[in-house]
């Protein structure tokens, strides 16, 4: 009887804590099919960032793959698609899992 309160905790551990951060990553496939189509314009199909964006809104863009953007949470991340800053618009009509999916891709930029 002792045992299986253990398994019940044990399994109850699992499915609250551990559960939760390995589903929480995304997919990154699926994540640039939705970055190729609405975040490349302006970051560039490799992450680096385009030029003509960046000078015609006066803003470095800092490559998606550089310490500076990795080092920045997931939680954040998502904060910039959805809110936007300053001069970045927010980006529309992506679900909560597009864009989970669209933060893993851009972990796969890490240079």
């Amino acid at each position: 009887m002792k045992n299986l309160k253990w398994l019940g905790l044990l399994g109850l551990v699992l499915a609250l804590v551990i559960a939760p951060v390995l589903w929480a990553g995304g997919n990154a496939e699926a994540g640039k099919a939705v970055y190729d189509k609405k975040c490349a314009s302006c970051h560039a199909k490799d992450g680096a960032g385009n030029p003509g964006i960046a000078k015609a809104l006066k803003v470095e863009l800092r490559h998606l793959g550089s310490k500076e953007v990795q080092a920045l949470k997931d939680e954040e991340l998502k904060k910039f698609i959805t809110d936007g800053t300053e001069k970045k618009k927010p980006v529309k009509g992506l679900s909560d899992d597009e864009i989970a999916n669209v933060i893993a891709y851009v972990r796969t930029l890490k240079k």
